[in-house]
C-alpha cells in the first residue's frame, strides 16, 4: 500500500507516479471507464464527426473555387452548427469537471486508509461535494482562468522573440500546479475557495511550516518531466493518423475523386478512427498528471504528515 502523507523528492515524485499505477491501476482505470466512458464516447464521437463535417467542406469549396461556396454552407446550416456547438461545449464542461476531479476524490479515499473503492463511492463524492464543485467551476472559469490565460499568452507571445521558451518552460508546469493544488486543496481541506487558491499560490513555494527548503524546483521539475512524457506520448498518437494520410495522399493515383474531397470514403473513416483513438489516449494519459499533482499536493501539506507520523506512533504503543 502506498504512502500518500510523505515528504518525496523530484525522482520519487516520478517513480510514485508510475508506482501508482501499478498498485491501483485496475482498479482506478476501471472507475474511470464506468463513470466517464460514456461521456468519452460522446466526446469523441461529437469532435470527429463534427471535425469531418468542417474538413470536408473546407476541402470541397477549395478544389470547387468558389469563393463564397463556405460562407454559404454556414449561412445554411446555422441551426446545426449552434446545436452541435452547444452541445460539444456541455460535454467538454461535464467531461473536465468530471476528468479532473475523478483523481481527486479516488486518491482522497486512498490517503483515507480505502483500499477498495468503487464507482459507487465516487459518485457519492461527487454528490456530497456538488456545491464545492459549483463554486469550483464558478471560481476556476471567472477568477483562475483571465489571469492564467493572461500570463500563459504572454509568455507564448515572447515566444516569438526566443526568449518566451524558457519563460513558458517555467509558466506552464507553476500554473498548472497552482491549478491542480486548487482542486486537491478545495476537497481535502476545510478551506474555502479563495483560502484554497491563496494555499495553492504560497505552497509552490515555501512550506506552511517555513523551516524547509523552497519545493518550487522539485514540483516544478516533476510536472516538466511528466508533461514532456506525455507531450511525447500524445504526439505519437496524433501523428500516426496523419502519416498514414500524407503517405496515401502521395501514394494515391490521382483519380480527381480523392484530390477533391480526400475525407470521404474508406481512407476518411480509417483517418478519423485513428484520431479518436488518439483523443481518447490523451484522456487517459492525463490521469498520470493529475496523480503527481495529487503526489505533489500530500507532500506539502506537513500538517497531515504530522498527524500520520502521530497516529503510526500511537498504532505502535497499542500493539505491544
Amino acid at each position: 500500500m502506498m504512502q500518500f502523507y510523505k515528504n518525496r523528492d523530484f525522482g520519487t515524485f516520478i517513480s510514485d507516479s508510475f508506482g501508482f499505477f501499478r498498485l491501483y491501476g485496475k482498479n482506478y482505470f476501471k472507475n474511470y471507464i464506468l463513470l466517464n466512458g460514456l461521456l468519452l464516447i460522446l466526446m469523441v464521437v461529437v469532435v470527429i464527426f463534427g471535425y469531418r463535417e468542417l474538413l470536408m467542406q473546407i476541402f470541397g469549396s477549395n478544389m470547387s473555387g468558389n469563393s463564397s461556396y463556405l460562407e454559404n454552407y454556414f449561412e445554411d446550416n446555422l441551426g446545426m452548427f449552434i446545436a452541435v456547438g452547444l452541445l460539444t461545449f456541455v460535454l467538454f464542461v461535464v467531461l473536465m469537471i468530471v476528468n479532473y476531479l475523478y483523481p481527486v476524490f479516488y486518491l482522497r479515499r486512498l490517503a483515507a486508509g480505502e483500499t477498495k473503492i468503487s464507482m459507487d463511492d465516487i459518485l457519492t463524492d461527487f454528490k456530497n461535494n456538488a456545491k464545492k464543485i459549483g463554486i469550483l467551476c464558478l471560481g476556476m472559469i471567472f477568477i483562475v482562468t483571465p489571469p492564467a490565460f493572461i500570463v500563459l499568452g504572454v509568455s507564448y507571445a515572447l515566444v516569438l522573440v526566443l526568449i518566451g521558451i524558457p519563460i513558458m518552460l517555467f509558466v506552464f508546469p507553476t500554473v498548472m500546479n497552482i491549478v491542480n493544488f486548487l482542486m486537491y486543496d478545495v476537497f481535502n481541506s476545510k478551506r474555502g475557495f479563495f483560502e484554497s487558491l491563496s494555499y495553492s499560490i504560497r505552497a509552490q513555494f515555501s512550506y506552511a511550516n517555513g523551516r524547509e527548503k523552497s519545493p518550487y524546483w522539485k514540483y516544478w521539475g516533476a510536472t516538466l518531466v511528466l508533461f514532456i512524457i506525455m507531450y511525447v506520448m500524445n504526439t505519437i498518437f496524433t501523428m500516426i493518423p496523419m502519416i498514414i494520410f500524407f503517405a496515401t495522399m502521395m501514394t494515391t493515383e490521382p483519380d480527381g475523386n480523392f484530390e477533391q474531397n480526400p475525407f470521404s470514403g474508406a481512407m476518411g473513416i480509417l483517418f478519423f478512427m485513428l484520431y479518436g483513438f488518439s483523443l481518447l489516449v490523451s484522456f487517459f494519459l492525463s490521469n498520470l498528471m493529475y496523480v503527481n499533482s495529487g503526489l505533489i499536493y500530500y507532500d506539502s501539506r506537513r500538517d497531515l504528515h504530522q498527524q500520520v507520523e502521530l497516529a503510526e506512533i500511537d498504532t505502535i504503543g497499542s500493539n505491544e
